[in-house]
């Protein structure tokens, strides 16, 4: 039972992973077509926490799934990030 629970929790989190993503798509969107809609300050915060933790899951903790949810966040985060500085 243990061990079927800890794989359902594996896969939930890898899908709340990819979620997230979704989650992000709209502020992209916007920020492509130039609407002022991302705080450049709290994205730069956004990606070097996210940064940190993918590099976390990258040499100290490398677990796929880890890697995985954190490099989306990374790379959602540095996305929006880069977008709201050209947009500035």
């Amino acid at each position: 039972m243990k061990e079927l629970l800890l794989k359902i929790l594996a896969v939930a989190y890898v899908v709340g992973g990819v979620v997230s993503l979704f989650a992000y798509l709209p502020t992209i969107k916007d920020l492509i077509v130039g609407k002022k809609s991302a705080n450049v300050l709290s994205y730069f915060l956004w990606t070097i926490t996210t940064g940190l933790a993918f590099l976390y899951s990258l040499f100290i903790l490398p677990d796929v799934f880890f890697i995985i949810v954190s490099g989306i966040s990374f790379f959602s985060c540095a996305i929006i990030f880069i977008l709201g500085l050209k947009n500035r």
